[in-house]
C-alpha cells in the first residue's frame, strides 16, 4: 500500500467513527451536515480521479438541435483529451465509417476541502458542433490514445429537434443534497427508469451540500451515472454551491453551460437556451443576493432576454423561490424584483428548490383540484429531490403541497399544451396540471390526484 492509500484509510476510518451517529435528515435551516455513508475503498473511488475518464456528463448548449457539450475528469498523467462522435448504427459498423475527433479544452485542477485529502485531477471539457437535428449519435471520451483503459465506454446521444411542433420532455429535480448516493440515487435513477425517453434534465441548485466537497460530487455523479452522460443536463447554482459569496471552484470544471448572462462573473451560472419551441432561463439566485451589481445585472440581463424571446413557451429556474414554503422564510427582495418581469412578459413556468418541501400554484388561484380556470397567470413549482426535509406553511397560491416527500417532476412541452406531472421515487403520482396555451390565451387544467396531502406530523412524531 502507497503512503497516499495508507494516509487516506486512517482518514476515512477516524471520520467515518466521528460521523456514524449522525443523522442524514438535517433540521437545521442553514446548517452543512457532513454526514457521509460510505466505506473507505468506495469513498477512495469516488474522490480520486484515474486514466479512465469518470464523471462524464453532457450539458445543452445554446443550439440543443445541432451541438451538445460533454464534461469529464482523469488524473493529471493523462496528457490530453478527446471526443469521437459517429452516427449511431444498430451495430458496431460506425467504427468502420466516419468517427469524428473533437479536442477538448484541458485543465489542471486541484483542492482540498475540509476533512477530505488532496485531490489532483485535470477536467475536460468540449462542444460538439455540426451535428443534424432528431439524430441518434454514440460517442465516448479518452486521451486519444489505442489504450482501451483510457476511454469511456461509447454512449448514446439524441439531439433535439428544429420543428417547434415537436413535443418534447424534461425532469425537473429540486435539492438533492443530502446522503446523495444512498438516498437520491433512487429518485433519479426511478425517474429515467419511468420516462427513459426524457430529452433533458433540469437540476435547481444544491445538487450537493458542501460546495467544494470531493466526495459529495463523486457521489452525485454515481448516483446518475450513464443518466448523465445520455441525457443533457442543465443546471442553476444553490446557495450550497457558494460559500460567503464564492461559487464553488468545481462548477465550470465539472460543467460547460452557456456563457450569454449578464457578466464574466456570472457565466456558466445565469444563462439562458432555447430548446425547440421553450426558452429556457437560469437565473443565479445566490449571486442576485450577493451584491446590488449582480442584482442589477441579472435584472436587465432578464428583461432584454424576455422582451427578445420569439418562443411561445418560456420558463424560469432558480434555486431561491419566488414565494416561499417553508416556514419564516420569504425572498421579498427576489419577488420584488423579477415577478413584474416575470408578469409583464407571461413567463410560463418559474421552476424553483431550496425550500426542501413541495408547492405548486399560482397567484390568485381560483379553486383545487380538477379545474379549469381563463387567462391562467404563472405557474410557480418549489420541490425536493432528497431526503432533507422541511416543514411548509399552507398558503392561498398552493394548488398542491406536500412534505416529507422526494419527488421528481416530468413536464411535457408539446405545441399547445404543458403537461405537468410530480412522481415519488415509487412512481406514485403526486401531482399533475396541464397548461393550454391557445392565441396567447393560458388556461389551468389541475389534475391533482386523489390521495391525501403528505405532511411531516403523518409520519413524524
Amino acid at each position: 500500500m502507497t503512503q497516499k492509500s495508507t494516509v487516506f484509510l486512517i482518514f476515512m476510518l477516524l471520520l467515518n467513527f466521528a460521523l456514524r451517529a449522525q443523522n442524514p435528515i438535517a433540521t437545521e435551516p442553514h446548517g452543512h451536515s457532513h454526514y457521509i455513508e460510505h466505506d473507505s475503498v468506495t469513498a477512495h473511488k469516488l474522490i480520486f480521479p484515474s486514466k479512465t475518464p469518470d464523471r462524464v456528463i453532457a450539458n445543452l448548449t445554446t443550439d440543443p438541435a445541432h451541438s451538445f457539450a460533454v464534461n469529464w475528469r482523469t488524473d493529471q498523467q493523462i496528457k490530453s483529451g478527446v471526443v469521437e462522435v459517429a452516427l449511431a448504427t444498430d451495430g458496431p459498423e460506425f467504427l468502420l465509417g466516419e468517427v469524428r475527433k473533437i479536442t477538448a479544452k484541458r485543465q489542471l485542477f486541484q483542492n482540498r476541502n475540509i476533512n477530505e485529502p488532496l485531490v489532483k485531477a485535470v477536467y475536460y471539457s468540449a462542444v460538439v458542433p455540426d451535428l443534424e437535428p432528431h439524430t441518434m449519435y454514440v460517442y465516448r471520451v479518452g486521451n486519444g490514445s489505442d489504450d482501451d483503459g483510457c476511454w469511456s465506454e461509447w454512449f448514446q446521444f439524441t439531439t433535439a429537434h428544429t420543428d417547434s411542433k415537436e413535443p418534447f420532455s424534461f425532469i425537473y429535480f429540486g435539492d438533492a443534497q443530502n446522503s446523495v448516493k444512498s438516498m437520491w440515487s433512487r429518485v433519479i435513477r426511478n425517474s429515467y427508469k419511468q420516462f427513459p425517453q426524457v430529452d433533458f434534465m433540469l437540476h435547481a441548485g444544491d445538487l450537493i451540500n458542501d460546495r467544494d466537497a470531493n466526495l459529495e460530487w463523486g457521489e452525485w455523479f454515481y448516483s446518475g451515472s450513464f443518466i448523465h452522460a445520455t441525457v443533457p443536463s442543465m443546471m442553476t447554482p444553490g446557495n450550497h454551491e457558494y460559500r460567503d459569496g464564492v461559487l464553488t471552484s468545481l462548477w465550470r470544471p465539472q460543467f460547460t453551460l452557456p456563457e450569454n448572462g449578464p457578466t464574466e462573473e456570472l457565466k456558466e451560472t445565469c444563462y439562458a437556451l432555447d430548446y425547440q419551441n421553450m426558452k429556457l432561463i437560469s437565473i443565479d439566485a445566490e449571486g442576485f443576493n450577493k451584491s446590488m451589481e449582480s442584482r442589477a445585472a441579472q435584472i436587465k440581463w432578464l428583461d432584454s432576454v424576455l422582451r427578445s424571446n420569439t418562443k411561445k413557451w418560456t420558463a424560469i429556474t432558480m434555486h431561491y423561490p419566488i414565494y416561499s414554503t417553508a416556514r419564516g422564510r420569504d425572498n421579498k427582495e427576489l419577488r420584488e424584483a423579477l415577478q413584474p418581469l416575470i408578469n409583464t412578459y407571461e413567463v410560463d413556468l418559474v421552476l424553483q428548490g431550496h425550500d426542501h418541501t413541495y408547492a405548486r400554484g399560482y397567484i390568485e388561484n381560483e379553486g383545487k383540484g380538477l379545474t379549469v380556470v381563463k387567462n391562467a397567470g404563472t405557474i410557480y413549482a418549489v420541490s425536493v429531490s432528497g431526503p432533507k426535509m422541511y416543514e411548509s406553511k399552507d398558503q392561498d397560491w398552493m394548488v398542491r403541497r406536500g412534505e416529507y416527500t422526494q419527488l421528481f417532476q416530468i413536464i411535457t412541452v408539446s405545441k399547445n399544451i404543458i403537461k405537468y406531472e410530480a412522481y415519488t421515487p415509487l412512481g406514485k403520482l403526486y401531482d399533475a396540471f396541464d397548461l393550454i396555451k391557445k392565441k396567447s390565451r393560458r388556461k389551468l387544467k389541475n389534475k391533482v390526484p386523489n390521495s391525501a396531502v403528505r405532511l411531516k406530523k403523518d409520519f413524524v412524531e
